[in-house]
């Protein structure tokens, strides 16, 4: 195939869906990847099970340079557009927690529904296939790949990003965009559990696989109410991934151990009727003994409560509900969901994600710097932007 309409890079969720819409306008449209298969990181998330959108889309939930960018796309196509092209596909899902919805059965599914519908739309999948130079020729564009050059009218990228490179995440949709003089802002990686220095972890390794199933991390004014995970290099679970969002070296982050809980009238109170009892006896009531155990050293709280003073015990509490920690770093792109960043909303088109210098030329999904929370919501931002650069491309 040397020449088609729209040539799409990337055979992931976003890729997918532009290849779709364009196919089904009647555009003939070819999908490059170098993977064996589609929709890998499809098939991974969710625990297998993919969390494919959320009922609470809000643009708060959305980290980029340009927060209101990502709104034009995401109102055009809805949670509640896909949710409907699940269910007419029959695929079985469920609402989980916090908006988040799963396949009942295995994530293979909706890249079955997308296979499908590309084979209706007659679009061409080249897998195992590997992405050169893409440059403007007449017409439009030609792109390098291992089978040959192919030339395109419109080109849409949808390489992803940097996140979990053994599945070939690579840089390559950057090189493109900085290729064509479209800048692209700092990218690093987000979802991801945050690591700590040797001193923190002589007392949070002993910790590792303690769980709090409600924990709040912030930092600043932003926090989350979710699992929070202790591991040999530090922290993870939905609390900390969400916060590392957020977080930058340098910065400390709050836990809080036991969220709405008044744990001075607690301690007090355990005072009162077990005075007896050690401070790690009372603590466990509310969280994981070890965790427990851990507070109690920290706090040099050896004796029983009733040799603890009021201000003591005051102490105690205010450090349960407001532990200050400070990260050195994160786990980097290996176990990141995503990337932060990526290609500057300022030089695209959110109405239709096309490069605002180069007609013909379009980014969507993870490429671009539009970030969404962990939930559903990345994924969301991948359907919206492919549906909207299909109907022009």
């Amino acid at each position: 195939m040397g020449q088609v309409d729209v040539i799409v890079l990337g055979a992931g969720a976003a890729g997918m869906f532009a290849a779709i819409e364009a196919g089904r306008r009647g555009r003939r449209v070819l999908v490059v990847d170098h993977a064996k298969a589609p929709g890998e990181k499809i098939r991974i998330s969710g625990g297998g099970r993919c969390n494919f959108t959320n009922t609470g889309i809000a643009m708060e939930r959305f980290l980029s340079r340009n927060q209101r960018f990502a709104l034009s796309a995401l109102r055009r196509y809805t949670a509640a557009d896909f949710i409907a092209r699940v269910d007419a596909a029959g695929i079985a899902w469920h609402e989980k927690t916090l908006g988040q919805l799963f396949c009942d059965g295995s994530a293979t599914q909706i890249i079955a529904m997308l296979q499908r519908d590309m084979g209706q739309a007659g679009v061409e999948l080249w897998l195992g296939t590997t992405l050169g130079e893409v440059r403007r020729a007449a017409g439009g564009f030609e792109v390098e790949t291992s089978r040959g050059v192919v030339r395109a009218a419109s080109v849409i990228v949808a390489t992803g990003g940097k996140s979990i490179p053994k599945m070939g995440a690579t840089g390559y949709g950057y090189k493109v965009a900085e290729s064509f003089g479209i800048p692209v802002t700092e990218t690093r990686p987000a979802l991801v559990p945050l690591t700590f220095a040797e001193q923190e972890l002589e007392w949070m390794r002993p910790l590792a696989g303690v769980s709090l199933a409600a924990g709040r991390v912030s930092r600043g004014k932003v926090g989350f109410d979710e699992a929070v995970l202790f591991t040999h290099r530090g922290l993870s679970g939905p609390a900390v991934l969400q916060i590392s969002s957020y977080w930058r070296e340098g910065e400390a982050i709050t836990l809080d151990l036991v969220p709405g809980r008044d744990m001075a009238a607690f301690l007090a109170e355990e005072k009162r009727v077990a005075g007896r009892a050690a401070l790690r006896t009372a603590l466990a009531k509310v969280m994981p003994e070890k965790l427990a155990r851990v507070v109690e050293a920290q706090a040099g709280a050896g004796g029983p409560l009733a040799e603890m003073g009021r201000a003591a015990l005051e102490q105690v509490a205010a450090r349960v509900r407001g532990w200050e920690l400070r990260p050195v770093g994160s786990e980097g792109y290996r176990t990141a969901e995503v990337t932060l960043g990526g290609v500057d909303t300022d030089a695209l088109d959110g109405r239709t994600m096309e490069a605002k210098g180069v007609p013909g030329l379009y980014f969507v999904g993870e490429v671009v710097d539009v970030t969404g929370w962990l939930g559903g919501y990345n994924f969301q931002w991948a359907w919206s932007s492919g549906w909207v650069a299909g109907q022009v491309a």
